[in-house]
């Protein structure tokens, strides 16, 4: 499937956007087995999740709609709103709004959401969170409280840290790998104190060793940039919560952004992502080098 280059593609993304690895896969999150004729068929979306990069895949299989994301920073409690917003607009796009008016029910595909999650920070093996969680309590502004949400929506995530989840990775090849992998950048960055050299490093030692060889073959020289924007990219918006900036958006004082400006120019944030958590302009940015 072509990439749509408006936007970046993770190394995750690119790895995972073949039917057959996410018929694999989702076999694997689901504990079953299904022919390899079951079709898969992935969903295009402008990505509404993580600034300008893809960390998302969408498709359907076996009747479900599944939305799979990797999640490298600390977990978002919001994800499960942010999903809400995804999953509306995936329908938005494949259902005409004209259906919607007819005196036929519009059938709609099952939706079950998963966020891998391999940050550097403890998590369990696995959580759930639910769109209820963020509800005003019904008690507070009045109201009486219902055994069940009238609106809820539930996304498991699931720890693929290397020695986590053992049996879904086991399952999936590629996930083993692809886990295996992002731990070997993880331990070599600690190792030499550069992330530049440890995925230089993890990436000759995988394809020495059979781990995501034929994937860095093809890819090899895409996958370096690739992890260092997307990783120093999590690392600006990590720093920006830190400094009480709400997803790295919310506006402070003019000497705040420019701190933040330059912590996140040295970590190899482009201007244009700066810009885009801070509100500075580009020249102001440059001018910060």
């Amino acid at each position: 499937m072509e990439a749509n280059r408006n936007f970046k593609d993770s190394v995750f993304t690119t790895l995972f956007n073949d039917p057959d690895i996410l018929r694999e896969l989702y076999c694997a999150l689901e504990g079953i087995t299904l022919p390899p004729d079951v079709p898969v068929s992935i969903n295009t979306l402008e990505n509404v999740l993580y600034l300008d990069f893809y960390n998302d895949i969408s498709f359907e299989v076996d009747g479900k709609l599944i939305v799979l994301i990797e999640h490298q920073s600390t977990i978002n409690p919001n994800m499960a709103l942010r999903l809400l917003f995804y999953i509306t607009r995936v329908l938005e796009k494949k259902i005409e709004s004209r259906t919607l008016y007819s005196k036929k029910p519009v059938s709609i595909p099952y939706p079950e959401f998963f966020v891998l999650y391999n940050g550097k920070e403890p998590f369990p093996d696995s959580a759930v969170f639910k769109l209820s969680d963020l509800f005003i309590n019904p008690k507070s502004i009045g109201l009486n409280e219902k055994s069940y949400p009238l609106l809820e929506l539930e996304v498991k995530v699931l720890n693929i840290n290397e020695g986590k989840n053992i049996e879904i990775v086991n399952r999936c090849k590629s996930l083993a790998e692809y886990s295996a992998f992002v731990a070997k950048i993880h331990a070599l960055w600690k190792e030499f104190g550069s992330l530049e050299k440890g995925i230089k490093e993890a990436i000759k030692y995988c394809s020495k060793h059979g781990i995501m060889n034929r994937f860095l073959e093809i890819h090899g020289s895409e996958v370096l940039n690739m992890i260092l924007e997307e990783w120093n990219t999590e690392d600006a918006i990590a720093f920006a919560r830190e400094e009480g900036w709400e997803d790295g958006r919310e506006y402070g004082q003019e000497n705040e952004k420019h701190t933040i400006a330059r912590k996140a120019l040295a970590k190899g944030s482009t201007p244009e992502f700066i810009q885009e958590i801070t509100g500075l302009d580009l020249e102001t940015i440059r001018q910060l080098t």
